[in-house]
């Protein structure tokens, strides 16, 4: 109870009314009191949960998940965070709806929002098109309520864009803090976020993008690693430059991996597919050339091939700080002689922190209900209070 009362009264000290009635698409586009509110939000929603107390806030209502790419953490950890909170999840499956014949996506925000309190969107495929359509859709749905089509004016969340996945590192932001005894010891701290090999092809940039998108908020010591030609947005790398000088931290690209693992804190080697191809593709895909969408992968393929040596070894591990950096991951990664022949990590990296990765994936169902609880309720505090005071622990079913 005591540690349940030093996180509102955290809370109360933070201001976070701009989340309300709102919607999360980047992780720049908050506060810092607003990010710093869902951390808080999560670890307390956490702690009802461990305690079986109960965190219903609706009585009925919808959470609707619209998955454009395959998921498996995201998915599931949308649904958790709707279940926690008392909403029925609801997938709208494009292809069984009326999305097929035509309908626009106006016509469809309104239609499956009669009684939806929140809509999580992961839209990662195409460059310039998934965060467009995210904010489509929100645009649609307060005009709906607005004109008096809708009851409430559902809220929207970004579960992974073309820019941003911005559940993801929040989630992993919430593991480090853990890990390192809180915000206040991660100034200074050495983050590489490193490209690294993986014998696919075209894996989204959002990952890469959003971690140093929101690791420079932090005054950490953020590193870019990539081989030359696999860069990121340009005006991702800006944001990043720019909320470094503010923070006190610094932002640094290089195409060592080496280097960037040398005294690392943390590294998170992930693969990811050159921005300027990726455009190149989202163009192709447009023109119909399918026939030159092949031919590009290929390419793509073989070009991974020139730099099978950015990956997660051992070796590289003893470059890190005392070689005991926090290895981190948003999972899958791809395993070095077990789901593929070479891949990003070794495996006897990945089976050492298996249970480190395992809890970071486990924050983002807190993640996600927190930032629908602040969407939602206009007094976080004392909703949460009332919660608790409740005491009343329950079986789960």
């Amino acid at each position: 109870m005591m540690e349940f009362n030093k996180m509102l009264e955290k809370l109360k000290n933070l201001k976070y009314e701009n989340l309300y009635q709102n919607d999360f698409f980047l992780t720049w586009d908050r506060t810092m009191d607003e990010l710093q509110s869902i951390f808080t939000v999560a670890d307390c929603l956490r702690h009802l949960r461990e305690n079986n107390i109960s965190a219903k806030i609706f009585d009925s209502g919808l959470g609707i998940s619209l998955f454009r790419d395959n998921s498996t953490r995201t998915r599931f950890s949308f649904a958790s965070a709707c279940n926690l909170l008392g909403l029925e999840v609801q997938d709208l499956d494009e292809k069984k709806s009326q999305v097929a014949h035509g309908e626009t996506v106006k016509e469809t925000a309104n239609m499956i929002s009669f009684m939806a309190d929140v809509i999580g969107i992961r839209d990662d495929m195409y460059i310039g098109k998934g965060h467009t359509y995210q904010k489509n859709v929100a645009e649609y749905v307060k005009e709906g309520y607005e004109d008096g089509v809708l009851e409430q004016r559902p809220t929207v969340v970004n579960l992974q864009c073309d820019i941003d996945h911005p559940t993801q590192t929040m989630a992993d932001m919430l593991h480090i803090i853990h890990e390192f005894g809180g915000v206040e010891n991660l100034k200074g701290k050495k983050i590489a976020m490193t490209w690294a090999y993986s014998p696919s092809y075209g894996k989204p940039l959002s990952v890469p993008q959003g971690i140093i998108g929101l690791m420079t908020r932090f005054g950490m010591d953020v590193t870019l690693a990539h081989p030359k030609g696999y860069e990121v947005m340009g005006e991702v790398v800006e944001v990043a430059k720019k909320q470094s000088q503010e923070t006190g931290g610094t932002f640094t690209i290089t195409n060592d991996m080496d280097e960037a693992f040398k005294g690392a804190d943390i590294v998170y080697p992930k693969s990811w597919a050159p921005f300027a191809a990726m455009e190149k593709r989202t163009n192709l895909y447009g023109e119909g050339k399918f026939d030159e969408i092949d031919k590009l992968e290929q390419e793509l393929l073989e070009e991974n091939k020139k730099h099978i040596d950015w990956a997660c070894t051992e070796e590289k591990m003893k470059l890190t700080k005392n070689g005991r950096a926090l290895y981190m991951h948003c999972l899958p990664a791809d395993i070095t002689g077990v789901n593929c022949e070479t891949g990003e990590v070794d495996a006897s990296v990945f089976d050492r922190y298996r249970i480190p990765l395992y809890k970071e994936a486990s924050y983002k169902p807190y993640i996600i209900a927190a930032m629908i609880f602040l969407q939602k309720v206009k007094d976080p505090v004392k909703m949460l209070d009332d919660l608790m005071s409740r005491n009343q622990p329950r079986l789960r079913k």
